[in-house]
């Protein structure tokens, strides 16, 4: 007796579709599965067992025989549960096999015979619609995230019973539906953080709204509390909304990684993480000993990747961050598999300019030797700070400021000029594959789009000697610039624009000149 279903197991950010077969033949009583299972699938012979049982259906005292097709591709997770339970029992003639033509299986079974929710839903739903199935058939909590991919029909069930009556035809399960723009609107109405919260600053949140505007590195040195931390937590309030394909790419990673918003399949809005100092090399970038997981890096895909106190994280961290920032890509490699991950992120830091944050204080004098001071910023290294476009300083704030009811201007006036200048960006790109917005831009695409007025270009030469910036610092400044010129409406690059990016590149001579 004998008798296959399809799944699929997640690799990376995509999925595998994976061949489940079951045959039940007379012999001692025994219960195996073969094809490179892990510890969770191989648990998963006493979870099917028991499900069919307490489900109501017979278990024979026979030798079951399971295998995991194709057998080189390591299996993870309890997402084949259910479609062991279901081979099983078609090989047993209590399910047709008929009924699972053109459908995917997927889900954990607890020991009554309940259905668990699983990792990677999205990924797994998209392969399978590629791959021509019509249904997946999954937990009810996993239904709507599947019904994002919408061209495959994703059936919510609640236990194995309810399971195979629907294959039976005894039971009626409507498709899951899911309304996208409601989604969209209720995380837009969730924001609740603004930039005119922020008394001041407006140097500093001049330079995130360049940053923003296309989608550029920032780094902002100054004292402690004077709201680094208040500025980077309100940058995502002025990027564009996120598209429906960016919430895609980045649910599929959350997905993978187990958080996924409460009651939401979508990540409807820009993600903000804020990994502490003390995090590992392999949790920022992504790894894991056992099972390869997705790092802050591309937790932060399409969003912001926010270190504070950057001198704090351990060198060796820090050094990883170099080649996802490059290639907007990150890919893990291990002995037996080599995954690679999205990591198209913004990265913001924040630091204090010495170890009592008070160097270049007028008001607080700083207690830090020399020596103090050079250890303290040798913790970040040239390559990595080349790679940051942006270097502010945010100064004190004194108490008129604090105390004035001037107010500012907010993130939705801010947001509109960003989006003005993203849809330049947009339009400029149009007939470039994978290229968005002016941070991504390579020096060929630098020499097609840049064009510099003659004293722009007299102003960046004049830079490039005084400041000694590196052929890569030379190009950042640039697309600064174009930056600038976008949110100014101006189809060149003029002498202000080159001088403001420049500008932003001015305080490596005064912290690093240690």
């Amino acid at each position: 007796m004998y008798a296959k279903v399809n799944s699929a197991t997640p690799v990376g950010v995509d999925a595998f579709i994976i061949e489940v077969e079951a045959r039940v033949e007379n012999a001692l009583p025994n219960f195996s599965i073969v094809g490179l299972p892990d510890a969770a699938v191989k648990e998963s012979r006493e979870r099917v067992a028991a499900a069919i049982k307490n489900s109501g259906f017979p278990y024979p005292s026979k030798k079951i025989v399971a295998n995991l097709a194709p057998a080189d591709i390591r299996k993870e997770g309890s997402g084949f549960d259910l479609p062991l339970a279901i081979a099983i029992l078609g090989a047993l003639g209590v399910v047709p096999s008929s009924a699972f033509e053109k459908t995917l299986f997927l889900g954990e079974l607890s020991l009554e015979g309940r259905l668990r929710k699983v990792r990677g839903t999205l990924s797994i739903a998209i392969e399978a619609a590629k791959k021509g199935f019509k249904k997946i058939i999954l937990p009810k909590e996993n239904a709507k995230e599947a019904a994002l991919q919408g061209e495959i029909e994703a059936i919510p069930v609640e236990t194995l019973e309810e399971t195979a009556n629907y294959l039976l035809g005894r039971t009626n399960v409507s498709p899951e539906r899911v309304d996208v723009e409601a989604i969209f609107a209720e995380a837009q109405n969730a924001i609740n953080l603004d930039l005119s919260d922020v008394k001041g600053q407006e140097n500093a949140k001049r330079a995130l709204e360049v940053a923003a505007a296309g989608g550029h590195n920032l780094i902002m040195i100054g004292p402690p509390g004077s709201g680094k931390t208040m500025l980077a937590k309100r940058l995502p309030s002025i990027l564009p909304p996120i598209t429906f394909e960016e919430a895609l790419e980045t649910t599929k990673i959350h997905s993978i990684a187990g958080i996924l918003p409460e009651g939401s399949p979508l990540t409807a809005v820009r993600p903000f993480r804020a990994p502490h100092h003390t995090i590992s090399d392999a949790a920022l970038v992504g790894g894991g000993m056992n099972k390869i997981k997705p790092g802050e890096v591309s937790l932060a895909c399409h969003g912001v990747l926010f270190l504070d106190e950057l001198p704090e994280f351990a060198r060796n961290v820090l050094e990883v961050l170099r080649q996802p920032l490059e290639d907007k890509v990150i890919r893990v490699s291990r002995a037996r598999l080599t995954v690679e991950y999205p990591a198209n992120f913004m990265l913001v830091a924040a630091m204090n300019p010495c170890p009592c944050g008070n160097f270049g204080n007028p008001k607080k004098e700083c207690v830090c030797s020399p020596g103090q001071i050079q250890k303290y910023l040798a913790k970040i290294s040239g390559p990595l700070l080349d790679r940051i476009d942006i270097h502010v300083e945010v100064p004190a704030i004194d108490y008129a400021e604090l105390s004035s009811d001037r107010t500012s201007e907010s993130s939705k006036v801010v947001g509109e000029r960003v989006a003005r200048a993203r849809e330049i960006q947009k339009e400029r790109f149009k007939n470039e594959k994978g290229l968005h917005k002016n941070a991504d831009m390579s020096s060929r695409d630098l020499r097609k789009y840049v064009k510099l007025e003659p004293a722009a270009k007299s102003l960046l030469e004049m830079a490039m000697d005084k400041l000694s910036l590196s052929a890569r610092a030379y190009d950042r400044a640039q697309k600064v610039a174009l930056t600038i010129a976008d949110l100014d409406g101006s189809e060149t690059v003029k002498a202000e624009h080159i001088s403001e990016a420049v500008q932003y590149r001015s305080l490596d001579r005064e912290y690093w000149k240690y």
